[in-house]
């Protein structure tokens, strides 16, 4: 069984590379991630961040583009993404209105998704627990749209903590689109009794993550991807506690 790759995304250090983006892709590369996804490019030309990134031997492994960006800017994502080597390209998100409009979206989102793809490039959905607690007729919305989209033309990135937020079992949602999951974002998460929430580093929270990462490798998944959405901590001593856990709990691969 193949191994997976080790990503962060970026927006975890979203304060401290708006200071100093070289600086922090440097840390994070020698704290080991081998690979990390973009939300922005923090006025980097392609070539300096494709430069950056060879030098640092760190893998684009993708980027969030949100709507605004995709509607607008596509050309300009594509162009990026191609240029610094990313295999994904993910939306982060979408509002309840361009949820409930369900045909118009996965229209859109197949037209994305060629122009992509016709560059080499797969295209993907993010979720958040709105999707499993907001239905489309008589079934979750995430159930819905993945249903409306083929597999080739739309991956999901699943953010198993969102999953689990919701009241879902992640395990079952990994098993259930088994190869069409091939990024899996990670964090962990303590659930209070007025329910309010706390994000956390891996293997501080609730979350069985040992059993999500073997359910992600059965099915295919290429990079496990830390996420951490707030940060009580330093967010660079987060990202740091949470890869030391996945030493300990993840089998390392070069992962094309």
């Amino acid at each position: 069984m193949r191994k997976m790759g080790i990503g962060l995304q970026l927006y975890t250090l979203r304060d401290e590379m708006a200071q100093d983006a070289a600086s922090v892709l440097q840390k994070v590369a020698e704290m080991g991630y081998e690979g990390v996804e973009f939300a922005g490019y923090y006025d980097f030309s392609p070539e300096q961040l494709k430069a950056l990134l060879t030098d640092l031997s760190l893998k684009a492994i993708g980027s969030h583009v949100n709507m605004e960006r995709l509607q607008n800017h596509l050309e300009e994502e594509i162009a990026m993404n191609v240029a610094i080597g990313s295999r994904y390209v993910v939306c982060p998100g979408i509002n309840q209105a361009q949820r409930q409009a369900l045909p118009e979206t996965v229209a859109f989102f197949n037209e994305c998704s060629s122009q992509f793809a016709s560059k080499g490039i797969a295209f993907g959905f993010h979720n958040h627990y709105v999707e499993f607690t907001e239905n489309y007729g008589a079934q979750p919305w995430f159930d819905a749209f993945f249903g409306s989209t083929s597999p080739d033309a739309m991956k999901s990135e699943l953010d198993v903590c969102w999953v689990h937020h919701a009241g879902c079992d992640p395990i079952t949602y990994i098993d259930k689109y088994a190869g069409r999951v091939p990024l899996i974002h990670l964090k962990d998460i303590r659930k209070f009794a007025d329910g309010t929430y706390q994000t956390l580093e891996l293997g501080r929270g609730e979350m069985n993550l040992p059993a999500i990462i073997a359910a992600a490798e059965a099915a295919g998944t290429e990079w496990l991807i830390v996420e951490q959405d707030d940060c009580d901590l330093p967010a660079l001593e987060s990202v740091k506690i949470s890869m030391e856990w996945l030493r300990r709990n993840v089998r390392f691969a070069e992962v094309n």
